[in-house]
């Protein structure tokens, strides 16, 4: 049995004796359940094949043991059955180092990975390049496959590494640090620069035009246009002023004779 980052492929030789036809093959597992009532369960996808190798990934489902055998058939011959040396517990197998890729995408990171174990988990470690004491660890099921880190400084080189795991004891070994830099929300390099030039156009067009009619106005149409409104009443400087008095409120006087001195 061979078995990495969960993937279990039991394989074997063909027997030394000669067949006249072509040799098939049939195996067989057994977990702890099968064991307690003496059963063998049929790997389906590995029944009368022409094949040396059995893929038993969705056949062993938990992490019992299970025991494995192998039967030939040549013709209507049948060997006996070859049993694996010892038991199989899918906890044994190996962890690779997961495929991983980084990049970044705006203000975040996104850590892609290819062919997990359906059953891990991985652990992803991210850092400022140069601070790995400050390191922050992210976890993710397997079936996840992506995982973004969003809200990242714009401008700072952040490294990524990842392993496996499947219990505190089975993990795989890590992979090389991938460090790259965050430029910064894509929409964030443009929005500034392009409102100051809407700006300047719109001012420098709207200043053009100004200057553009006050230059070629004719005079008819600036009157027309820029004519002057007539002062009010109240406020006109030519006013004839006449106070009527009323007789009661008129002076009395009565005429003085002066005569000449001796």
């Amino acid at each position: 049995m061979r078995s990495v980052d969960m993937t279990h492929v039991l394989r074997w030789r063909p027997p030394a004796a000669a067949c006249g036809t072509a040799l098939l093959y049939s195996v067989q597992f057994q977990g702890e359940f099968e064991l307690m009532h003496l059963k063998w369960l049929n790997a389906p996808e590995c029944q009368l094949s022409p094949h040396t190798r059995c893929d038993l990934t969705f056949d062993l489902g938990s992490d019992s043991d299970y025991n494995l055998r192998v039967r030939a058939q040549c013709g209507s011959e049948l060997s006996a059955w070859s049993d694996l040396r010892a038991p199989f517990n899918r906890r044994d197998t190996v962890l690779t180092a997961p495929e991983m890729s980084v990049a970044a995408v705006g203000d975040a990171l996104q850590v892609t990975f290819a062919k997990l174990p359906l059953t891990a988990v991985v652990r992803v470690t991210v850092w400022k390049s140069g601070d790995e004491l400050q390191a922050v660890v992210y976890t993710m099921p397997a079936e996840q496959a992506v995982l973004h880190v969003a809200a990242l400084q714009e401008g700072v080189v952040y490294c990524v590494r990842a392993q496996t795991v499947l219990d505190a004891r089975i993990h795989s070994g890590s992979t090389g640090a991938e460090c790259v830099t965050i430029a910064g929300r894509p929409d964030a390099t443009w929005k500034r620069p392009t409102a100051v030039s809407v700006t300047v156009v719109v001012m420098a067009c709207f200043l053009f035009s100004v200057f553009w009619s006050v230059v070629h106005c004719r005079p008819r149409t600036c009157q027309s246009y820029l004519h002057k409104e007539p002062l009010p009443h109240s406020l006109d400087p030519d006013w004839d002023i006449q106070i009527q008095v009323s007789p009661e409120q008129a002076e009395l006087y009565e005429p003085i004779h002066v005569s000449p001195a001796p």
